[in-house]
């Protein structure tokens, strides 16, 4: 898929929209696999078909300064006996790239309601 300038396609755009769900939710720091799960809840699956999708996705997000990352503590998958998991969080520029993303999709359905009004 060709990108335009700016845009997010539409992996990305579905991971910036469930870490802004997670945050209303109250997890202002999510995982992988809660995003995975939170997008698949939303029935919006269809991205995530290949195994590393999310991941690239993520590791681009974090790129284009709309997602930041961590390590979690390694106190804590030591204690319960599990890896270690990178902890992501929406930015403020990703905040505003969701919201711009928001505005052209409500733009770009007003625009086809138009044409397909009867003349």
């Amino acid at each position: 898929m060709r990108r335009k300038p700016g845009a997010l396609v539409p992996l990305e755009l579905a991971i910036c929209e469930a870490a802004a769900a997670l945050r209303a939710d109250g997890h202002d720091e999510f995982h992988g696999y809660q995003i995975a799960k939170t997008i698949g809840d939303g029935g919006n699956a269809r991205p995530l078909t290949a195994y590393g999708t999310l991941y690239r996705a993520l590791g681009r997000l974090e790129k284009m300064g709309l997602l930041h990352s961590r390590w979690e503590d390694p106190a804590i998958p030591a204690r319960e006996n599990r890896p270690g998991r990178r902890l992501y969080t929406l930015t403020a520029p990703g905040d505003a790239a969701l919201r711009e993303a928001r505005t052209a999709e409500a733009a770009a359905r007003r625009r086809t309601r138009r044409r397909l009004a009867p003349a």
